[in-house]
């Protein structure tokens, strides 16, 4: 058998296993569901959110501040469905997730949210990873080098023994300063050529339309 030049992969959530990034997809529709400009929501949403990604805020404080900010009125749960209605998951990642061979050890790397994180653990597929590190539940994020650091004494391996993938070009330049392999995700196609150009071996992948 072919020898891996890896004994890890740490994953990104939003970019990577969802079909353009969560926070996008959330002020959009927040915008249409109370006919407001985007851009007026995106500014109150973005000036906000980092007290909700780092676990400083629930769901329900934050939405008590943005939603006094666009001076609009709807009960919590309005928004949580909301919320959660935003993600849109890209199969094709989940299929290559469970492609892996077993002796990968699979990490996750987020700069997340309260009840998105918890949703994300609900799932089947969550199994596959091995440590997850998701910032709401840490008060570290990236491109921070702690929250690094932390996913791989829980992954229990060494920055040159793992593959980064993320969508963000500064969350890769910074870990490769601290010496991961990295690749700056696009599409599934080219991180399949990556992890084969490392000698990881998949499982066949599900073809689909």
């Amino acid at each position: 058998m072919e020898r891996m030049d890896i004994r890890g992969i740490l994953f990104d959530w939003g970019g990577v296993f969802t079909r353009g990034t969560f926070d996008r997809r959330v002020v959009q529709n927040l915008a249409r569901r109370f006919a407001l400009p985007e851009e007026r929501v995106a500014e109150a949403y973005f000036d906000l959110v980092e007290r909700l990604e780092l676990g400083e805020w629930t769901l329900r404080r934050f939405w008590d501040a943005l939603s006094e900010r666009l001076g609009v009125e709807a009960p919590y749960p309005v928004f949580e469905r909301l919320f959660l209605g935003s993600v849109a998951p890209r199969p094709e990642m989940y299929d290559l997730l469970l492609a892996l061979p077993d002796d990968l050890v699979v990490g996750l790397l987020s700069n997340n949210y309260p009840v998105i994180s918890s949703f994300l653990r609900a799932e089947e597929s969550f199994d596959r990873f091995d440590a997850a590190v998701f910032s709401n539940e840490e008060g570290i994020k990236k491109p921070g080098s702690e929250a690094f650091l932390l996913a791989l004494e829980r992954m229990g391996l060494s920055p040159e023994e793992v593959l980064f993938v993320d969508d963000h070009p500064d969350n890769i330049a910074a870990a490769q300063r601290l010496g991961f392999k990295t690749h700056l995700f696009t599409e599934p196609g080219p991180l399949v050529e990556a992890l084969a150009g490392l000698g990881v071996q998949l499982r066949a992948l599900p073809k689909r339309p």
